[in-house]
């Protein structure tokens, strides 16, 4: 069983939330270490403020430099002063470190041994300072009593106020906690946010995880590398944001993005598709003089139009491949004519037995054997590519169907096709200019069509002829445009196909009228590849 993959929603969900709490946890230890350096740093300057307050009064001025430790007046200051600032203790002790007042009236009488108030005797002024009173942790501020001798201050004595460190951390724990609510009153709406934003990123990616996103653009990339058609996908404004490689090779452009559409199908008018409620099929539009054959399709979501992908393949690659499907398909009909022609002639031979005239049985046998042995003989000694052979061969029954003598010359000669050479060309070719050459001897009293084939030499010629009326000189000019023909609508396609195959294979074609009538056009195929 697979290792299960975590879903996007779970990873952006996940992610931000984490982020939230490194953020909210760096920012309330950064608070709580500057709160509680701030709260410190205000005890300490209360501590020593309230001492030097202490130490201006006349009337501890007057009990210190008296050494009198019996006045509850100034007892009682202290204790008010230490409600008030809300210190942890306050007293008062002499030049040799007695104890002459205190908060805690136990401590009075006694001499302080680490006297953390020293700088404040030696130099007169204020101090602060940290250590240990009765096992707590404490914050101490200390200012000097002053007594006047005639031009000179003397120092009598110090106040120390202190301040306990542990209620300064839970004055700042209790500041933490208030600031907890706040940090979770950010948090939630960060929750939903998050929550929010994957799913209006799963609602964009159409609920696709990731890998699925990846596989999907891995089988694009491959499928648009398999299609031979243009593929090209446009936004709304007609920003090109995909184009395949076949679409490159026909239009000639650079796949560097960003594109205008209208920059490389300039005359198609793309982005007028996009307003329109039906699209019709195979647009044509010309580009670098070459017709193409679009089809456009939308991409609509929800009713809304984010843009269109267009299709495309050049008009004289579907022309050739509907040419060849239809010289391929009138090979087939010339085989059934054959067969057709020969189950008349079986069936002729069979009326012929019923009716007891056996001796014209005979003879018709006898006269079908020596055509088709002379046919035969001339087909498979002198012919000797199977594939002109089935060409012929069909070509024989669909004249003998039309009652139409078709002759192939006895000096015809040829070896097996290059490789290069298909039977799709000689389709075209043999059985575009033989069939022309039926349809002008059929209204004709003489009915021939001859043809000769030879490769002696450096070419294929392939040379018909017939007894019709031949080709008037206007025509002569435009017998191989496509489309242009004297028999009608919708004809003048064979001769023209007959000259692509040619030019397509490096040769040509040549046609003359004959004295006695009828049209002899001859096609030379070179053996060797175009180019050579």
């Amino acid at each position: 069983m697979g290792k299960r993959k975590v879903t996007l929603q779970t990873k952006i969900l996940g992610l931000i939330i984490g982020l939230l709490l490194v953020v909210i946890a760096l920012l309330t230890i950064c608070f709580g270490f500057l709160q509680t350096s701030e709260r410190q740093r205000q005890a300490e300057q209360l501590a020593v403020q309230t001492a030097r307050t202490i130490s201006y009064m006349p009337p501890i001025k007057t009990s210190v430099a008296t050494s009198s430790v019996s006045q509850d007046e100034e007892q009682a200051v202290l204790e008010q002063m230490k409600d008030q600032v809300k210190a942890h203790a306050i007293f008062i002790t002499n030049q040799k470190g007695k104890v002459l007042f205190h908060t805690n009236h136990e401590n009075v009488g006694k001499t302080i041994s680490v006297f953390r108030g020293r700088s404040t005797l030696l130099f007169g002024g204020t101090s602060i300072s940290a250590g240990d009173s009765n096992g707590e942790t404490v914050v101490r501020g200390s200012a000097p009593i002053m007594k006047e001798t005639g031009k000179h201050e003397e120092i009598i004595g110090t106040v120390t106020v202190e301040f306990l460190k542990k209620e300064i951390d839970q004055a700042t724990a209790h500041q933490l906690f208030k600031l907890s609510y706040i940090a979770l009153l950010v948090l939630l709406p960060g929750i939903f946010g998050a929550i929010f934003l994957t799913r209006s990123i799963r609602k964009d990616t159409l609920g696709l995880e990731p890998h699925e996103i990846a596989s999907l653009f891995r089988e694009r990339e491959a499928m648009l590398l398999a299609i031979k058609e243009g593929i090209i996908a446009f936004d709304r404004k007609g920003a090109m944001t995909m184009m395949n490689t076949s679409a490159e090779q026909m239009l000639r452009v650079s796949s560097e993005l960003p594109l205008h559409i209208d920059q490389v199908l300039p005359k198609a008018n793309l982005l007028f598709y996009l307003k329109e409620e039906t699209i019709e099929p195979n647009i044509e539009t010309v580009v670098n003089n070459k017709t193409y054959v679009l089809n456009v399709k939308k991409v609509v979501q929800d009713n809304h139009v984010f843009g269109g992908i267009v299709s495309f393949r050049e008009k004289t690659e579907l022309t050739k491949l509907l040419d060849t499907l239809t010289e391929v398909s009138q090979y087939s009909e010339d085989l059934r004519a054959q067969t057709h022609e020969f189950s008349n002639k079986l069936y002729a031979i069979l009326g012929l037995l019923e009716l007891k005239q056996v001796d014209e049985a005979i003879d018709l046998i006898k006269e079908e054997y020596t055509l088709q042995n002379r046919q035969h003989d001339l087909l498979m000694k002198q012919i000797r590519s199977p594939k002109i052979q089935a060409i012929l061969l069909g070509k024989i029954g669909k004249a003998s169907e039309k009652k139409v003598h078709f002759h192939i010359d006895e000096n015809s000669s040829l070896e097996p096709l290059p490789a290069h050479l298909s039977l799709s060309h000689f389709i075209t070719i043999i059985g575009n200019l033989v069939d022309n050459a039926f349809e002008a001897v059929l209204n004709k009293e003489t009915r021939e069509v001859s043809l000769f084939i030879t490769d002696i030499g450096f070419d294929i010629i392939i040379e018909v002829s017939d007894s019709g009326d031949g080709v008037g000189e206007e025509e002569l000019s435009h017998i191989f445009t496509r489309g242009h023909s004297s028999k009608g609508e919708g004809r003048g396609y064979g001769l023209a196909n007959v000259k692509e195959v040619l030019d397509e294979l490096g040769g040509w074609i040549e046609v003359t009228n004959q004295k006695e009538g009828g049209a002899i056009f001859t096609a030379y195929i070179p053996k060797g590849t175009k180019g050579e």
